[in-house]
Order: structure tokens, then sequence, then C-alpha cells
């Protein structure tokens, strides 16, 4: 089940009767699920499988910050950029594959996040996808977290697209470094780079090429992000024109919506994805 590219960088390759998936050891980072032979998420092929750089696209783990709300870790934390350790694989039927990766916070990470912890993640994948991110605060003080699941929607066309179940919530727009209420459905002709908050009923993604229904769990946030033409240019791992082929639905416990852990004490994320 793992395997390696020319350059070292360890994966799983996962196939059961109804998908085929890969999820890089480094980041538990989900960077291919396939239906039938079709790429249900976006990868760019400016993208380096390097160690220690994050991969652009799939499913990135922001852990246990969210973009730069802890300024003493790196953006997003590090999860998606350390090394996990399989903890469990098995075949649930010949349509759903259970697979458990786990970081313990040891040294390496123990000089940037003075908390002793562990973090689970879950993937249960057939004909639906479902990931668990479960941390447990292992330490005798208290501790604040913030994270996502920043998945990467391959998109037919990002001018083409709605996202619906987000009407009348309250959010922050990061452009205009304001907070607002939404009125309509979610459709793109710029940059958008929103966090909404009281996210209490399914997300659905509809595009000519495929429509995604998202149920969150222990998260009232969800943060909608794409960056359009010149912030896309600039950024790594991105050629010019990749804008238009994804869009970035990321369920997260963030800014208003972040947890604080007491001593022993568990919180999970939980992602569920239907495609259709």
């Amino acid at each position: 089940m793992i395997k390696y590219l020319e350059n070292g960088f360890a994966y799983l390759h996962i196939i059961n009767d109804v998908m085929e998936a890969k999820i890089a050891l480094q980041g538990a980072h989900l960077f291919s699920f396939k239906h039938e032979n079709k790429e249900l998420l976006w990868v760019s092929d400016a993208s380096e499988f390097t160690q220690s750089k994050a991969i652009r696209g799939g499913i990135p783990i922001c852990w246990p910050s969210f973009g730069n709300n802890n300024p003493e870790l790196p953006q997003h934390g590090f999860a998606r950029t350390a090394m996990w350790e399989l903890a469990e694989s098995l075949s649930l039927t010949n349509e759903s594959t259970k697979i458990v990766l786990r970081l313990v916070n040891g040294d390496d990470f123990y000089d940037i996040w003075n908390y002793k912890s562990e973090v689970q993640i879950t993937f249960i994948l057939g004909k639906t996808l479902n990931i668990q991110i479960t941390t447990t605060n292992q330490d005798t003080k208290p501790f604040e977290l913030t994270q996502a699941l920043h998945t990467y929607f391959f998109v037919s066309d990002i001018k083409a697209v709605k996202i619906t179940g987000l009407e009348d919530k309250p959010y922050f727009n990061a452009l205009a470094n304001k907070y607002y209420t939404s009125k309509d459905s979610i459709t793109f002709d710029g940059e958008v780079d929103a966090v909404f908050q009281e996210v209490d009923k399914p997300i659905k993604l509809i595009d000519k090429e495929q429509s995604v229904k998202i149920i969150n769990r222990g998260s009232n946030s969800v943060v909608v992000w794409n960056p359009w033409i010149e912030k896309g240019a600039k950024m790594s791992g991105m050629n010019r024109d990749d804008y238009r082929k994804f869009v970035c639905i990321e369920s997260a416990n963030a800014y208003e919506d972040k947890r604080t852990l007491q001593p022993k004490e568990s919180h999970t994320l939980e992602a569920f994805f239907e495609f259709s």
C-alpha cells in the first residue's frame, strides 16, 4: 500500500471496487480521489511533491492553527508538512476502506507548539468520502485550536459554479477586512476569501461536471476561497490559469468558531462529501 516517488516521497495508494485514492504520509494529505477514473479533487500540475513543502491542492490539513491565527506558528500550522504514521488500514467492505493516520506532538514541534497533544485523522473512502480529524489535549493546561480541511474541489470553470447553503450567514471578508451578511448563493467573478460563521446546514457545490454535498460536524465555520487571476499567478505551486479549475470550500473551526480544549479533552472536526 505504501508507495514512493523517485525522490522518496511516500504515499498510500488505496483501491477498492468504487474508488482510487492517494494519501501522502507527509501531512496526511489526500491528493487524489477518483470515481470511475474521474478525479474529484484538484491538484496543480506545478505542485512539488517534496519533503517539507505543502502540496498545492487536494485536502491539506491546517492544524493546530488556521491562517495566521497563531503568529508563533507557520501559516496554517505545521501538520500539513509533518510526517504522520499509519495507525490503521482496513477494508470495511469491497466498496469502503478505512485509513487512520496519527501525529503525536513530540520534540520536533514542542519548541513552537508548547503543548502535549495528539491528532488523528480517519478517512472512510468509498462512494462517499468521510474525514474525521480528532485532537486530544494530553497536557495539564488548556490550549486554543483553530483548524481546517482545506479542500480543493475540481471544477469545469470557476465562472460557472454556484455554492448554496451559506445564504443569510455572517461572514468575514478577508479582502475588505470587514464583516457582512450573505444574501444569495455564491458565484465567482473575482477573488473570494471569506469565512462564514453559524453554518448549520449542508453546503452544495453545483457545477456542470459534478455536484458535491458537504455536511460538517464539530464545525460552525466554512471558508470559501479562490485567488483569481493576479494573486493566483503569484502563488507557489500554481500555474497562471489554475484559478479557473478549482474552488476551495473548507470545513473549519476558524475565527469565532475556535475551540478551547481542556486537559484530556478531545474535539472532532468531521466533513462528509457526497458526489453526484
